[in-house]
């Protein structure tokens, strides 16, 4: 079944350069092989995952710059060092409790929070003994070691990068912004018969397609999340459930922190978000349609947090909170980490407050965006969740 899309570009996006143009060429190219490879059908989760990671070609791996303001999108490290540094709080409070000390961030984007948390806890005298970085992409590795080695000496504790999960952790997991980018797969229920929604192309036109799904475990998931009647479109995600799986039976002591836009799941597959959640970021504009540009845009869903929590608890961790993130970073002090920033009617007291306000704002990021600790035993403080816990809606 062939779902017939016309492809046309918002007048109100930026078009993209020669050179840009040229590479998403490229990138459609890479596609179009692997859409004939697969006998004209590409389920949508190998389409992201060439449109994103794919080698020399994808969104994250190019090189093109993607966060801050010359990039798509701002990510809340960017925004402010407040963020880092109030996470910092909950952070620190994981280490304590954890002898090892050890940091793990998986995609650590420009390395800001990375080193905002160093930062923090060298002034607060207690550094981490080991701060690693799992990056995909070299060109990011390369502008997080630029980042950091701006950092004093002092604050600077050893850094790695790893392309692999350590086989043991003990200490803190940060995880900001990383499962929404995790290719998923997108299910449709039509008429009581199921259907995987993927990709064809006609000419150099890519369009949405359906066959009829094959996978009995998808089938299996998503009878279990979607609404019990209708017509309905949403997505499944077996590899981010399976990172966080994978993490958790490697984390020894310590917990991880989840930070990410989502929902519940009784939120996340709500009758009347039948749609799915599939968005794309390009030059600071959110659009609809995935293939806009492959290569150039970013591609993201939100997280269904119940399956990451049930994912924790597989390998055996508990929940220890889940809030929001206005919630969570209000209950670790930011406010009061922004009165130290200087006068109120000063530039940069009104810039960080204006930060402040998008991270904490319900309108903004305060409330889309979530926060979840799954943690190995009950032996950390919880500051973070100290104004309200809502790990009973999970």
């Amino acid at each position: 079944m062939v779902l017939h899309m016309l492809q046309s570009i918002d007048p109100s996006l930026p078009p993209p350069d020669a050179d840009a143009r040229a590479h998403s060429a490229r990138v459609r190219d890479a596609i179009a092989i692997a859409i004939d490879e697969g006998g004209g059908f590409l389920p949508f989760d190998r389409y992201m995952q060439i449109a994103l990671y794919g080698p020399g070609l994808g969104y994250y791996v190019a090189g093109a710059r993607k966060f801050g303001a010359g990039g798509d999108f701002v990510t809340a490290p960017e925004m402010t060092a407040l963020f880092g540094t109030t996470l910092g709080v909950q952070i620190a409070a994981i280490l304590d409790a954890t002898p090892a000390r050890q940091i793990v961030e998986l995609g650590a984007g420009s390395g800001k929070l990375a080193a905002d948390l160093l930062v923090m806890l060298a002034a607060r005298g207690a550094p981490p003994a080991r701060y690693q970085i799992i990056e995909v992409s070299a060109d990011l590795r390369e502008r997080q070691r630029a980042t950091l080695g701006r950092l004093a000496a002092s604050e600077l504790p050893q850094v790695k990068w790893l392309s692999e999960i350590p086989a043991t952790i003990a200490g803190a997991v940060v995880m900001n912004e990383v499962l929404d980018a995790i290719p998923p797969h997108v299910i449709a229920r039509r008429a009581g018969a199921w259907f995987e929604r993927g990709v064809t192309r006609r000419g150099d036109q890519f369009e949405w397609a359906e066959r009829p799904l094959q996978d009995s475990r998808l089938m299996r998931l998503a009878a279990a999340r979607f609404p019990a009647e209708g017509d309905y479109l949403s997505e499944i995600n077996p590899a981010a459930e399976a990172l966080v799986e994978l993490i958790g039976r490697r984390l020894a002591a310590g917990a991880m922190l989840i930070i990410d836009y989502g929902f519940p799941r009784a939120e996340y597959y709500h009758h009347e978000r039948s749609a799915g959640t599939l968005i794309g970021h390009y030059r600071h504009r959110v659009h609809t349609d995935p293939f806009l540009w492959p290569g150039l845009s970013d591609l993201t869903t939100h997280v269904d947090f119940t399956a990451i929590a049930e994912a924790g608890e597989r390998a055996g961790l508990s929940v220890a909170g889940f809030t929001s993130q206005a919630s969570f970073l209000l209950s670790c002090g930011v406010l009061e980490r922004l009165r130290e920033v200087g006068p109120t009617e000063s530039l940069g007291y009104l810039r960080e407050a204006s930060a402040v306000q998008r991270l904490t704002s319900p309108a903004e990021m305060g409330e889309s965006f979530k926060v979840l600790a799954l943690a190995r035993g009950d032996h950390s403080a919880w500051p973070g969740f100290a104004f309200g816990d809502r790990s009973h809606r999970l």
